[in-house]
């Protein structure tokens, strides 16, 4: 259990603070995240790696030579907010674009995709890469929708040196490729992680039991199975690795492969000795030459006592790369010379508009700015509404997820509160207002939720804008916009069983509502019921996405997290609406 910490909600943020001051020599606090104290050199790709707290020493330990040029880094189990990812690569590029890299969750996906819009508009020529090595999330044949856990670090390590060798980003992409094709991992765990301010862990095991197939998020594993020996534990490893080699490996004999024992948090590494010394016996006896073992705390799930297993695959190139030297915070490998010299933090546009003033803000109607008012009472009840229920929601969010989605709405329920306050306060329109909450929200919460509240909210904002004063139609327009983007921006469609089982039928109402010339307050009733009644018929859907995907049967009963959250908010702003 995580003892040490102040208010949980600033957790990621402090670690992050104190992790940049603790190691001046090799990186420097940026918007967002780290880079490498000494700008990367002119002409060379930048490769930024990022995703949540909670995984140390991934991200921000391995930023430096040999490895990434800057770390996005988000809250607790949430991907970092594409505002985020957009102001660390920014400060991280060096002029011949930039490579973003990152575990394969909904919300990584969504938010340095947006980033890499961002920067892609800006004139920096961008890729994405998201690594996807976890075999127990995902069948063979659907590889692409496999979770991301210690592969990161042979793949991140691959393109970063690429990079430092001067290859174009197209190339560095490609080494990116080649190194995820070829690389598989594979976890077991005995009990789950407590985040910071919980007093239950995210997941238990029985008493003589272990979880099979697990993420690094707090996700209960795909099984259980009797708790092993060392020895066992290993063959279990080995073998479930063996049994599924890349297509240009015709068996494991005569291969050579980096070879990865990772401990996720709380199992010592005399522990992980013993378990490797028997993994290093099975592989020779496959006749598997491993290459630059890493034994260790890579890739963490703060307190969970469990391990993984990672088998890169190697030819030639690769293993140059593996074996090529490395100095970080928490990761180095032979001899890179003196350290780059420090360098002043520098101001990048996002840390510009990172913080609103009075000069910033577009200007704004008094009928738009007393609208305002609503839009901040809203955002009250919605911050009030999440907070009485966000232990209900992690409850639900765990049956098949990772359980902290009433964690993250909390995050950015309250963020968004916050902010929309202070852009009310400087006299914002209602548009600006839901802008900022937006923004807001994205940053704190992270993760796929956080991705989609800033989008809805975003939405919503541009339909009202500064100027008009909002009637009911244009307010269901921003709604069914809000559905749109949704959509088009997650991929999720109605019967996922996602928030999508409830937006969709929400915004529809409501558009029919107001269409029959009904005032606001009355059409969202009629929303919000048909919203409830969706939310609770998503307890007899199979989750085809996100972090429930792997644990669909679990999910039978019980409401997707979600949905029910949507739900309640809808609820919650009608009782806004009666009085505004």
């Amino acid at each position: 259990m995580t003892c040490l910490f102040n208010d949980p909600a600033a957790f990621a943020d402090e670690a992050l603070e104190g992790f940049a001051a603790a190691h001046r020599r090799w990186v420097r606090p940026v918007t967002g995240g780290v880079v490498r104290a000494a700008a990367t050199p002119a002409g060379q790709v930048a490769v930024v790696i990022g995703g949540g707290s909670g995984h140390y020493p991934a991200f921000s330990g391995l930023v430096g030579r040999g490895l990434a040029h800057g770390a996005a880094v988000g809250n607790v189990f949430a991907s970092p907010s594409a505002r985020q990812i957009h102001s660390v690569a920014e400060a991280a590029h060096g002029g011949a674009g930039v490579l973003l890299m990152y575990g394969n969750y909904a919300g990584d996906v969504l938010h340095f995709g947006q980033a890499a819009e961002r920067l892609a508009a800006d004139g920096i020529d961008t890729r994405t890469f998201a690594v996807a090595d976890d075999i127990s999330s995902a069948g063979p044949d659907e590889s692409a929708k496999r979770r991301g856990i210690a592969g990161d670090l042979p793949v991140f390590k691959a393109a970063a040196v690429a990079a430092e060798q001067g290859l174009p980003l197209d190339e560095v992409l490609g080494v990116a490729e080649r190194a995820g094709a070829r690389t598989r991992s594979f976890g077991i765990a005995f009990s789950g992680c407590t985040l910071p301010g919980a007093d239950h862990p995210l997941f238990t095991v029985p008493e003589a039991r272990m979880a099979v197939g697990l993420g690094i998020h707090g996700e209960p594993g795909i099984g259980e199975e009797a708790l092993p020996t060392a020895d066992e534990a290993a063959r279990l490893l080995v073998e479930t690795l063996l049994g599924e080699l890349p297509e240009d490996v015709a068996g494991p004999g005569g291969q050579r492969a980096a070879v990865i024992l990772n401990g996720l948090g709380s199992v010592k590494y005399e522990e992980l000795f013993v378990v490797y010394r028997k993994v290093a016996a099975l592989l020779g006896e496959a006749g598997v030459e491993i290459v630059d073992p890493e034994v260790g705390e890579l890739v963490t799930s703060f307190d969970m006592a469990g391990v993984s297993l990672t088998l890169t695959w190697l030819d030639d190139r690769l293993e140059e790369l593996w074996r090529a030297p490395a100095d970080t915070p928490a990761y180095r490998k032979g001899a890179l010379g003196t350290p780059e010299p420090e360098q002043a933090p520098v101001t990048t546009r996002a840390q510009d508009t990172a913080v609103p003033d009075t000069a910033a803000l577009p200007p704004a109607s008094d009928a738009s700015r007393e609208a305002a008012g609503t839009v901040l009472a809203a955002l009250d009840a919605v911050a009030r509404v999440v907070d009485t229920h966000a232990d209900e929601l992690g409850r639900i969010d765990a049956v098949a997820g990772d359980g902290d989605h009433g964690i993250g709405m909390r995050r950015g329920s309250t963020a968004a509160q916050r902010a929309a306050t202070d852009a009310h306060g400087l006299g914002a329109g209602a548009g600006t207002v839901l802008a900022r909450a937006a923004d807001a929200w994205a940053d704190k919460a992270g993760g796929t939720s956080g991705a989609l509240w800033g989008t809805m909210l975003r939405s919503l904002g541009t339909a009202l804008g500064d100027q008009e004063a909002p009637d009911a139609p244009r307010v269901a327009d921003g709604v069914t916009e809000a559905s749109a983007a949704v959509r088009r921006l997650g991929g999720a469609e109605v019967g996922d069983k996602t928030m999508v089982d409830v937006l969709v039928p929400f915004a529809d109402t409501l558009a029919a509502a107001t269409a029959e010339g009904l005032p606001l307050s009355d059409a969202w009733d009629r929303a919000a019921t048909a919203a409830t009644e969706a939310a609770a018929g998503t307890a007899g859907l199979l989750p085809r996405r996100g972090r429930a995907r792997p644990h669909a049967e679990k999910s039978l009963g019980t409401p997707d997290a979600g949905a029910h959250s949507l739900a309640l908010i809808t609820r919650a702003v009608h009782g806004v609406l009666l009085n505004h």
